[in-house]
C-alpha cells in the first residue's frame, strides 16, 4: 500500500529508515509540482529512455 507521506530519496538513500521529505525546506522541491526534483528528472529520463527505444524497433 502506497504511503501518503512522502520521503526523500537523497536523505534516504544508504539508510535502514527511510527519511521524512522536508518539502518547502529543501532546495531540490518543487513547489510548482509539489515534488521532488529527483523524482521530476527520474520520470523524465524514463521517458527519454522509452522514447529512444521505441526509435530503434
Amino acid at each position: 500500500m502506497a504511503s501518503s507521506i512522502p520521503i526523500c530519496p537523497l536523505m534516504s538513500a544508504g539508510n535502514e529508515q527511510p527519511i521524512v521529505c522536508a518539502q518547502e525546506r529543501c532546495a531540490w522541491y518543487m513547489t510548482g509540482s509539489k515534488t521532488c526534483a529527483m523524482y521530476i528528472m527520474a520520470h523524465k529520463s524514463i521517458l527519454d529512455i522509452k522514447a529512444k527505444q521505441a526509435g530503434k524497433k
